[in-house]
């Protein structure tokens, strides 16, 4: 059997549960028996990643070439000097995306990681979503921008803010395994899906 490499890459200033409530789902499908391997990574090596409310983590390892990415947010709209908009800026992060997806990789998002795939490009000309406050910002790019709380455009998936994580996650489950399993999961979570918008 295929395992599916997902790895969730973390940075500075991202939102916890946008990183950990996709790696709970996605851990947890795996005890059911879906062949899934969620691991937090880094672009570059590190200890302890430190998040937008103060949780540290130390991540698996770096990025390598998952079959899927998932790019959390957090810190996109306070200016803080850590989170979502500085990644966006700094460039290293998008550029990541945007060769991942070129080699053919899944790419996701949750919350204002939205706005880190436009900036990479994965975004253009395709229906996506991000957090609310971050709407405005998604409409300057050419982003076909849709008030859904997740949107499977193919290989690029978004969410919307923070809870819509868990959504889009169980969707991947049900993509990777079947639904009975990310029923199962959202079950053992106590977690009350919605499905995801299909253009």
């Amino acid at each position: 059997m295929t395992v599916t490499d997902v790895q969730i890459a973390l940075y500075e200033g991202f939102d916890e549960l946008d990183a950990i409530g996709p790696y709970e789902v996605l851990d947890n499908a795996a005890t059911f028996g879906a062949d899934i391997d969620v691991r937090l990574v880094t672009l570059d090596s590190t200890a302890v990643v430190t998040a937008s409310h103060g949780l540290r983590v130390e991540p698996d390892g770096t990025l390598s070439e998952p079959d899927v990415l998932i790019v959390p947010g957090g810190g996109w709209n306070d200016s803080s000097e850590k989170g979502a908009r500085t990644e966006a800026e700094r460039g290293d992060l998008p550029d990541a995306v945007a060769n991942l997806y070129s080699e053919g990789g899944m790419i996701a998002s949750v919350c204002t990681g939205g706005m880190i795939l436009a900036h990479a490009g994965v975004l253009d000309d395709r229906p996506a979503t991000t957090h609310a406050s971050a709407i405005d910002d998604l409409r300057e790019f050419t982003t076909d921008v849709r008030n859904e709380r997740v949107v499977d455009s193919g290989r690029v998936l978004t969410a919307g803010g923070v809870t819509s994580g868990l959504d889009l996650s169980l969707h991947l489950v049900e993509q990777i395994a079947d639904k009975t399993t990310a029923d199962r999961v959202a079950a053992e979570m106590e977690y009350e899906r919605r499905a995801a918008y299909r253009p």
